[in-house]
């Protein structure tokens, strides 16, 4: 039997939630995030960076699903990625945290609605299934949170 799109998109959505409480558990803990993450950023940079595309796919998915023309990001990758930083790191870890969560509500509020096909990800590439999109979304968190726990360990070690 093979599973519904429905029920696969389920199994993906499991799989982001659980990266988005990881995110937040780490978060939680008592780290200096202040710590240089990449050569340009630190892991609340990276945390900012994390929230603002997050929100783009929550704003995308529930413009959709409330009928609405989205308004996917524009520019360039490497533009919208210092955007990313630049109009979050304002805000607090707590309250990118929740900013972080409120966006995932809004996306788990839409995923399942079977009208909407394709999401939206950036102006001049190509929108993603919702399946897609939550696993896209969810590699991109697994991946900075790798890189955040890395660099964190060696941090710690080298105190």
């Amino acid at each position: 039997m093979n599973p519904s799109p429905q029920n696969d998109i389920e199994i993906s959505l499991k799989k982001l939630q659980a990266k988005v409480v990881e995110l937040c558990e780490f978060f939680g803990q008592d780290y200096d995030f202040e710590t240089m993450i990449y050569e340009f950023w630190n892991a609340k940079q990276v945390l900012a960076h994390l929230v603002f595309w997050h929100e783009s796919f929550a704003r995308n998915i529930s413009d959709i699903g409330n009928e609405k023309k989205p308004s996917p990001l524009k520019g360039s990758l490497s533009e919208v990625n210092q955007r990313s930083v630049s109009s979050s790191i304002h805000f607090s870890i707590p309250e990118l945290i929740q900013k972080l969560s409120a966006a995932q509500q809004t996306i788990e509020q839409h995923i399942f609605n079977e009208n909407i096909s394709m999401i939206p990800y950036k102006k001049g590439s190509r929108p993603y299934s919702r399946k897609e999109h939550l696993e896209v979304v969810s590699d991109h968190l697994n991946k900075h949170l790798k890189e955040l726990r890395n660099r964190m360990k060696k941090g710690l070690v080298n105190l």
